[in-house]
């Protein structure tokens, strides 16, 4: 939301210019000596502009690379549950060996859990597209940071992305499960 204009209209008149210099003389921010002469801040800048001031901008500067190092570290944090989202996925579709898929449905007798040793290939699709879904996210992510190994990563995505695609049979086939 941006900053409230602190204007009470009308002419600025000699004495109210006059404080204004004096105040941006003496090292006041522009933001200060709005709210002090209830004046907008563009009436505050045209002012100083005229008279040759300039306000020191090292608080702007120093607050607006402080919010470049807090997304970074936000978007470096959301890239992070991302890879352990695709890990869970990746555990469930990996059960399936040891006949630990979870797989729920309904039945006549109501809704119904059972362990398989397979994914049918409709969960196989959606978990796989979920996958690919999250590491392009991720990458994305780490792509606006310039983080190095992004292109490993992007190498590493598409090698999966690949593997999984003819894991699931999107790749022109069928559900090959044994479900209808």
């Amino acid at each position: 939301m941006p900053p409230p204009k602190f204007s009470k209209g009308g002419l600025v008149q000699p004495e109210e210019r006059a404080e204004i210099i004096r105040l941006a003389r003496a090292g006041t921010g522009r933001n200060e000596i709005a709210r002090r002469t209830k004046r907008s801040l563009r009436t505050v800048s045209r002012i100083c502009e005229h008279e040759g001031i300039t306000f020191d901008r090292t608080a702007t500067a120093v607050a607006t690379e402080a919010k470049k190092v807090d997304a970074k570290a936000r978007r470096a944090a959301i890239a992070q549950r991302l890879y352990a989202r695709t890990e869970r996925l990746l555990d469930q579709l990996e059960a399936a060996e040891s006949g630990g898929f979870k797989f729920t449905t309904s039945t006549v007798n109501g809704i119904e859990t059972e362990s398989l040793d397979h994914v049918p290939g409709q969960e196989e699709k959606a978990l796989s597209g979920a996958i690919a879904q999250y590491m392009n996210q991720a990458v994305r992510l780490e792509q606006l940071d310039g983080d190095p190994g992004v292109e490993a990563a992007r190498s590493m995505l598409g090698s999966l992305a690949e593997g999984i695609t003819k894991l699931a049979g999107l790749d022109g086939g069928g559900d090959d499960s044994e479900e209808g």
